[in-house]
């Protein structure tokens, strides 16, 4: 949606699922009228169907942040990066953010690459590296919990 294409009202788009719920899309494509507890028990949609999509984190961002949330609203756009991402590669991520996990801001560093270079998380990315600045300016590399 561009932004001539955005309406200036926010209740006339929120909440979507209700104002708009043909823009709401499942992972395989479905839409958001076809996940039903009928539909479940026969077997016509999957528990996959029920996942968020980047698509709709994006959209909740530009609503967030068209309300005045910037915050809201760019934690939902790198959780739109992290929905492709595979778990393994997410539990190893947050692992070296728990103080005193990685040994140098090096690893954080060597993180954000991938995130970045291999999964597009330039938001993602950007996190890790400031969270090096910080962990190394507060010596967390030096101490575990």
């Amino acid at each position: 949606m561009t932004d001539d294409e955005k309406p200036n009202n926010l209740e006339a788009i929120y909440p979507v699922g209700e104002k708009n719920p043909d823009s709401v899309r499942t992972r395989n494509g479905r839409p958001l009228r076809e996940l039903t507890l009928d539909n479940l028990l026969a077997g016509q949609v999957t528990a996959s169907d029920f996942g968020i999509t980047a698509d709709g984190l994006r959209l909740q961002a530009d609503i967030a942040e068209r309300a005045g949330r910037p915050n809201l609203s760019q934690n939902l756009r790198r959780g739109a990066e992290l929905v492709e991402i595979p778990d393994n590669v997410l539990l190893a991520v947050y692992e070296l953010l728990r103080p005193g996990r990685a040994q140098s801001a090096d690893d954080l560093r060597a993180a954000a690459n991938q995130l970045r270079d291999t999964y597009g998380a330039k938001e993602t990315a950007s996190l890790l590296e400031e969270a090096a600045l910080v962990y190394e300016r507060r010596g967390i590399f030096q101490r575990r919990f």
